[in-house]
């Protein structure tokens, strides 16, 4: 847009001012977000209005039967491209380990993010991070494991110190250029349920709201990480008034988001649909009003015993409202400790690997073949 005005001394001057993304006029949590993090934000709204991204957890790490390939992913076997968002998890970066709980390498991990980018997919993070107090798991709910982390509390140095690594980590999310790798960042995720240290069930409202403001605070005005998009992560809810007890408020959240996975038995596919559909009801509602975009930020059904699970339950869950993604949860392959196959997309051969390919070709699911079209960073 060109202004123009007159000086004193009667030379007009013209100055081109650089319009920011005007995504229904709502800006990030971070003020100070990169360009490309404002425009992945803008894109978010844009691409729920006619489409889903398509995302896969692990999707370049692992899969069924392999580890460790070069641009190998079980979606890409099955459909003959990546997805259009990437998942990862940095659980054991605030120990200083060199992998995370899943054996992916930080430093792998890195190049497949940096792969991903450039390639105009989009990127999300979460993190299983250890239990401060304990020293166990993130699946440790000793009471007052929380309360420790929160400034003053005992253990609100060390969480400081794990913060510090955290940052590194994704401020390394850089390309050669120096630009930022913007990331939708997902912590303490499913935090209705009870079986992770920061959920519900070892913490008052109050108390979860003040440890989401100061990670977000500290990540953005301590360590000047300003490549985040912030996903606020429930899992079970039946009415608005549950989805917002712990919520830190507008200004702290970007995107709104639940977890939800079906489960094998008599009568689990109807149950799955109606807790989905009646949870997508209540979240849209929510994200219309707060002017934030939705996702399914964790779904699946292990194993996909269903034929016919991607067009016939899944879809018409992805189309009943607007959303921006959808994430299916990682292939690890043989688990010894059950016996079984622990994978949530198919591979080739699977008994529902035709299904997934027809849920490909819809024109509305996007893969990263079609999200580098949409420029989401642009």
């Amino acid at each position: 847009m060109l202004v123009c005005f007159l000086s004193r001394t009667g030379l007009v001057l013209v100055l081109l001012l650089q319009l920011q993304p005007t995504a229904s006029a709502q800006q990030p949590a971070d003020a100070a977000a990169t360009r490309e993090t404002k425009n992945l934000y803008a894109s978010l709204f844009r691409i729920q209005k006619t489409g889903v991204l398509f995302g896969h957890q692990d999707a370049l790490a692992y899969g069924v039967g392999w580890k460790g390939l070069s641009d190998e992913s079980d979606v890409q076997r099955v459909t003959g491209e990546h997805p259009g968002l990437f998942g990862w998890d940095i659980a054991g970066i605030e120990q200083g380990k060199t992998a995370n709980i899943d054996g992916v390498p930080f430093s792998a991990m890195r190049e497949h993010i940096l792969r991903s980018f450039e390639n105009g997919a989009a990127i999300t993070i979460s993190w299983h991070a250890d239990n401060p107090l304990t020293a166990g798991n993130a699946w440790d709910t000793t009471h007052g494991s929380l309360a420790s982390v929160l400034p003053g509390g005992t253990k609100h140095a060390l969480y400081k110190i794990w913060l510090d690594r955290a940052a590194q980590f994704i401020g390394s999310l850089k390309t050669r250029n120096g630009t930022a790798v913007p990331v939708l960042f997902r912590p303490f995720h499913e935090l209705t349920g009870n079986w992770f240290w920061w959920c519900r069930n070892n913490a008052k409202p109050d108390e979860f709201i003040a440890l989401w403001r100061f990670t977000v605070s500290y990540l953005r005005d301590v360590k000047k990480i300003h490549q985040l998009l912030y996903v606020y992560n429930t899992a079970d809810y039946s009415s608005e008034a549950a989805f917002l007890e712990y919520y830190p408020g507008d200004e702290w959240v970007d995107v709104l988001s639940f977890d939800r996975y079906q489960y094998a038995g008599n009568g689990q596919r109807e149950q799955f649909i109606s807790i989905v559909s009646r949870q997508l009801d209540i979240q849209h509602k929510l994200a219309v009003e707060r002017k934030k975009p939705a996702a399914i930020a964790e779904t699946g059904f292990e194993g996909i015993p269903d034929p016919l699970w991607w067009t016939q339950t899944l879809y018409p869950l992805l189309k009943r409202v607007p959303m921006a993604y959808v994430l299916l949860w990682r292939n690890h392959g043989y688990m010894p400790s059950t016996g079984t196959m622990h994978h949530y997309v198919p591979f080739p051969g699977h008994s529902s690997a035709k299904d997934f390919f027809r849920l490909y070709q819809l024109p509305d699911l996007i893969f990263e073949r079609k999200v580098s079209s949409l420029q989401l960073y642009r």
